[in-house]
């Protein structure tokens, strides 16, 4: 659901609204303002002279697996600044920017959301390691690395399988990324 009908829905589960005020932020304000009336738009993570000082941007993504091979994602998107008006982005879309299936994998997506639908990312990656019996790293590098970079899609993904593997996979510049595990084993980066 998007737009009035969301809105109406949400109305009737009784969820706490919030006033328009509530969700400005003069970072993407400025950003808008900077190329309104253009054709132009900004990602949540698209750089700025104000950029370094902002603190609150970009998708937040999470991925987890259970002791008994239980598997979960989530994704919070930071948006796009002058998107269309009533765009649904990949984010909310289980199969393209979320995933989960105890058989195969949990992936969390971030980038340009529109590539992500047509490559319905997330879901082709356990589609891979289901059907082609690729392991998570493979599908998860076939997926961005391969498939993605021909539409010209730009981002990358966070996944776990249900026996603990890991990957974190991109290919832009950087991605805001970490990890941990039960065992102690740990990773946090940004770039490559």
């Amino acid at each position: 659901m998007s737009g009035e009908g969301a809105n109406e829905f949400a109305k009737k589960q009784g969820v706490k609204v919030e006033p328009d005020e509530y969700f400005f932020s003069q970072f993407r304000y400025n950003q808008w303002k900077a190329i309104s009336g253009s054709d132009k738009y900004a990602l949540d993570h698209s750089k700025t002279d104000e950029s370094k000082h902002s603190k609150k941007f970009g998708t937040i993504g999470a991925v987890a697996c259970d002791r008994n091979g239980n598997i979960a994602a989530a994704t919070s998107t930071g948006g796009m600044t002058n998107k269309q008006f009533g765009r649904v982005g990949d984010s909310p879309i289980i199969g393209i920017g979320t995933y989960a299936n105890n058989k195969t994998c949990a992936i969390s997506c971030t980038g340009h959301g529109e590539p992500f639908i047509k490559a319905v990312a997330a879901y082709d990656v356990s589609c891979l390691m289901e059907y082609k019996g690729f392991s998570l790293e493979k599908a998860m590098n076939k997926v961005v690395m391969k498939k993605l970079v021909k539409i010209d899609g730009e981002g990358g993904m966070i996944g776990v399988d249900a026996k603990g593997n890991a990957s974190l996979i991109f290919n832009s510049k950087g991605m805001y990324r970490g990890f941990c595990s039960s065992d102690g084993r740990k990773d946090i980066a940004i770039y490559k």
